[in-house]
């Protein structure tokens, strides 16, 4: 479901789209199929600064984060959960739990917008292994 959602968000990135739209394509299809998608982490643009604006929200918000334009560069990472979308940090400040302890996954990819769409920056290599569900 996770890798789905993301690759439907990732197909509507061109310029001219706002970037609050990205989350409605993340909420619509996981509440569709029983799961929720996580409110309190986000994508984030990437530039001089590594986490920068626009925020890019993974539910559905009418927030004015801007438009894609050629050039801009950012993440879109949704965590979606089994159950709530309330998570829990660990003392270590990194490690985040579920809060009902059911399971989430989240996958992410550095995206640069083009003239014709959208160019992944980060991903796989031909020769990296396959996930099970790419077999």
């Amino acid at each position: 479901v996770t890798s789905a959602v993301w690759q439907a968000a990732i197909a509507i990135c061109k310029p001219g789209m706002e970037y609050n739209m990205i989350g409605g394509v993340i909420e619509d299809a996981v509440v569709a199929q029983g799961y929720t998608s996580v409110t309190n982490f986000c994508g984030h643009g990437v530039g001089r600064i590594f986490h920068t604006t626009p925020p890019i929200l993974h539910y559905r918000n009418n927030k004015k984060l801007g438009t894609m334009d050629v050039g801009h560069i950012f993440t879109i990472e949704p965590m979606i959960n089994e159950g709530t979308e309330r998570n829990q940090m660990l003392s270590d400040g990194w490690t985040v739990l579920t809060s009902d302890g059911k399971r989430s996954a989240q996958f992410e990819h550095t995206l640069l917008i083009t003239e014709t769409g959208v160019e992944p920056l980060t991903g796989k290599l031909p020769t990296s292994p396959r996930y099970f569900w790419e077999k």
